[in-house]
């Protein structure tokens, strides 16, 4: 069973599996994230990764298992536990057209928050993410990272518990890479949102960072970076883990 709030999981699998036809997608995996705490789900494309976002959204509903976010059963209560959780997807959300203000004064209101009260957020959570003097900005004028700054802005409107990024650094360069990492771990410490922070990319991670491996739809490996890779890289061990060879 999905552990009740006490528990304190941000985020709780359990047996989770899907299937897309003959194609398995997931196996059995089970995890949790506590609150206020950064979990990567690391694995290479095709590994899972975008199924198990795609479930923990409710973009469909999974073939066996449990999801529960913030103490909400996903598929008893999906409205309280979709509201417990914002997302960065790996395509955007923002219409490049609009300003940022208008992007985010449309997403407020999906979200039931009134005009005022989202006003006074918009102007919170665009300073959390270094873009208020973007507020008034199209869209499509803003640089790649700060596009995906304004999505984390938008996923925070609510004040979720849990933050869910798919690939969020995809198609930025180094640089951006690195500010958007230092951005997310910096809303872990001053706002105590858990991170599920989904990656193919090794380099992403620390030492320290919690990893899920997962690999053809099942967890190889739930432990730090140090942990799985040892005296070797964590791409290193993962190619040994699976027995692939590096490209």
């Amino acid at each position: 069973m999905i552990p009740a709030p006490a528990a304190l999981s941000a985020l709780e699998i359990s047996g989770l599996s899907h299937r897309f036809g003959r194609v398995q997608a997931l196996r059995e995996v089970s995890f949790s994230i506590p609150q206020g705490a950064f979990c990567a789900l690391l694995g290479v494309n095709g590994a899972g990764k975008t199924t198990l976002v795609s479930l923990i959204t409710r973009l469909y509903n999974s073939n066996s298992g449990e999801i529960g976010v913030a103490g909400h059963d996903l598929r008893r209560n999906p409205r309280q536990a979709l509201s417990k959780l914002g997302v960065v997807f790996q395509s955007r959300a923002l219409d490049a057209d609009l300003t940022l203000e208008q992007n985010l004064s449309y997403h407020a209101a999906l979200h039931g928050i009134a005009p005022a009260k989202a006003r006074l957020r918009i102007g919170e959570v665009l300073e959390l993410v270094d873009l208020s003097g973007k507020r008034k900005a199209r869209v499509a004028t803003l640089s790649g990272g700060q596009q995906r700054r304004a999505e984390i802005a938008r996923a925070l409107l609510h004040r979720p518990q849990l933050l869910l990024l798919d690939e969020a650094t995809a198609g930025l360069d180094l640089r951006a890479r690195g500010d958007l990492l230092a951005l997310v771990r910096h809303l872990i410490a001053e706002e105590g949102v858990s991170t599920l922070w989904a990656t193919h990319i090794f380099e992403e991670l620390q030492p320290a960072d919690r990893a899920i491996l997962l690999h053809r739809g099942a967890v190889l490996a739930d432990a730090t970076c140090a942990e799985i890779a040892g005296d070797r890289t964590l791409e290193q061990a993962f190619l040994a883990m699976t027995g692939a060879t590096a490209a």
